[in-house]
């Protein structure tokens, strides 16, 4: 017995748009794949930079020809091999701790926690001259959590805009000085930041720990990158969770090195994960943890900072780069860029 079928057979004015938006749609990814593949070859780990730039050409004029004009299902899928070899590869690209590294991140920093105790090794306090001219100091640093109290945050922008660079300062009641944690991109000799880059294991991790006679004054000193800088509402039980977390992470990178990467593995995005993980409410993914030039406006609204005063007194107030200019290299320097900030009232757990 035959059975017979019917095929669906839509209106002309309906089947050509969906046709045109399929196409459209598979376009788009067609697209989005050979891109990703052509810089993934050209940011491979290949040794010279013309057999990354000739190979790269190569697979995109060949995807251009097999996808879109000869059309042809034996090339494409000698396409979708070709896609699939570059994508292992890319993935077993593996970072490394043995690099020609910047001095600025030559040495991976250590916490070694003794009951109360937390001593750093590769305490960054580098004196500097000018941008470059700097005397390359590593140093150790001890320090008590039962005297750690709060956290404050940085914001660095190399142009005021939506993208900028966060970190975090750890404060004690006893004297010492406050503890700098940046996480930044770890660049050989010669390189610099290149964000297109940074999403193609171009740059390994690094938890910068250091003093902010360095960390802080080497940006609004002679970097001229404008900073400014928050009071955190928090409780000392809160803060001292969220640094022992930090000194987890900064071990983790010492035996283990891991890729940057701008989307994922960033300043931000870390701290906001971080910050979670020691009992900070949770909320929402928000665009300003990307766009994080904009994320003391996300700290303002979320009320983990002073909102006595409206957000742009408050940001006029953090603004630091005129009295760290006027302190300089002064022994009370964390003190003195602290002195005229508000101080939000009330505590986060």
């Amino acid at each position: 017995m035959k059975t017979s079928s019917r095929r669906l057979h839509l209106p002309a004015w309906i089947a050509r748009p969906l046709r045109w938006l399929w196409t459209g749609i598979r376009r788009i990814a067609q697209f989005l794949l050979i891109a990703w593949a052509t810089l993934a070859i050209f940011y491979s780990n290949l040794p010279w930079a013309w057999s990354r730039g000739v190979l790269a050409l190569a697979f995109a004029l060949f995807s251009v020809w097999s996808l879109w004009l000869a059309r042809r299902q034996k090339l494409q899928r000698l396409f979708a091999v070709a896609f699939g070899v570059v994508a292992v590869w890319w993935i077993c690209i593996p970072p490394s701790h043995d690099r020609p590294w910047r001095p600025e991140v030559a040495v991976m920093p250590r916490a070694i926690i003794t009951g109360d105790r937390v001593t750093f090794t590769g305490f960054r306090n580098f004196k500097y001259r000018s941008r470059d001219d700097f005397d390359v100091r590593y140093e150790r640093r001890e320090v008590s959590l039962s005297h750690l109290v709060s956290v404050d945050l940085f914001i660095s922008y190399w142009k005021i805009g939506p993208i900028a660079h966060t970190f975090l300062s750890f404060n004690f009641d006893d004297g010492t000085l406050p503890v700098c944690m940046s996480i930044e991109t770890r660049p050989e000799i010669g390189e610099g930041f290149n964000p297109l880059a940074s999403m193609f294991k171009q740059f390994e991790l690094i938890y910068v720990v250091g003093d902010e006679r360095d960390i802080v004054r080497m940006r609004t000193n002679y970097r001229n990158e404008d900073v400014f800088l928050y009071r955190i509402r928090s409780t000392p039980e809160g803060v001292r969770r969220l640094f022992r977390i930090y000194l987890a992470r900064v071990n983790m990178l010492a035996d283990r090195p891991e890729w940057y990467h701008l989307l994922s593995n960033n300043c931000t995005l870390n701290i906001i994960r971080y910050a979670r993980a020691a009992g900070a409410p949770h909320g929402r993914f928000d665009h300003r943890f990307l766009l994080n030039g904009l994320i003391d406006r996300y700290v303002y609204g979320s009320g983990v900072v002073d909102t006595s005063l409206g957000f742009e007194e408050l940001r006029r107030r953090s603004h630091i780069n005129d009295v760290a200019r006027s302190v300089g290299d002064a022994d009370d320097f964390s003190a003195r860029i602290r002195a005229s900030l508000p101080v939000p009232a009330g505590n986060l757990p």
